[in-house]
């Protein structure tokens, strides 16, 4: 099970590959009147009009719909920006990345894959294939908590000490941990989702 395990973080890293310190969440507002969140999720971190920019840009393209219940609604907008608008995240953990007669590639109006979204399955060579990261039963996304997620960016490492092959994990180590949560947060907040069937090879 060694290289299902390698295959966990292969690409996950690239879903930060754009996040820039500067994106973290926790700026004063410049706004005084805070809005309410709606009822079940939590009170947001105030945040400034960079910051605000981002987040509202972050709701309105995620793929899929968000279950903001008990999460910050800042932080999980935050998190869908990094990883819809900078990272490319589908482009490695969604098999196939985007839906028939959706592939821009292809000239095509872009339609994303959102059956299979972020649910692992593509191949990278023997043994190697992209992880689930959407959440599992317990509601953790790739079946991690914060504090495995946090410590795998950080230090690039499995918990059985094995280092990451491919995942550029040294540039992720770098981020501030608000940008690092708020990817985190957009994790747990899409659907739980299976794998995608790689395509079958060219004759």
């Amino acid at each position: 099970m060694k290289h299902a395990r390698v295959g966990r973080w292969v690409t996950a890293g690239w879903a930060l590959l754009g996040a820039s310190g500067g994106m973290g969440i926790g700026c004063s507002s410049d706004d005084p009147a805070a809005e309410k969140p709606p009822k079940g999720e939590l009170a947001q971190v105030p945040v400034g009009a960079v910051e605000q920019e981002r987040i509202d840009i972050g709701l309105r393209i995620s793929p899929v719909p968000l279950k903001l219940e008990g999460l910050d609604r800042n932080l999980v907008g935050l998190g869908s920006y990094i990883v819809n608008a900078q990272g490319g995240c589908n482009d490695c953990h969604t098999q196939p990345g985007y839906a028939p007669g959706g592939d821009p590639f292809q000239g095509q109006p872009e339609k994303i894959n959102t059956e299979h979204f972020l649910a692992g399955g593509r191949p990278f060579g023997p043994g190697i294939v992209s992880s689930n990261i959407t959440p599992d039963a317990q509601g953790l996304p790739g079946g991690m908590t914060y504090e495995h997620f946090l410590a795998v960016m950080r230090t690039g490492r499995e918990e059985d000490g094995s280092i990451i092959p491919v995942m550029p994990w040294p540039i992720y180590a770098k981020m501030r941990d608000q940008d690092l949560r708020a990817v985190y947060e957009y994790l747990r907040a899409i659907p739980p989702a299976q794998p995608g069937m790689a395509p079958p090879p060219a004759p």
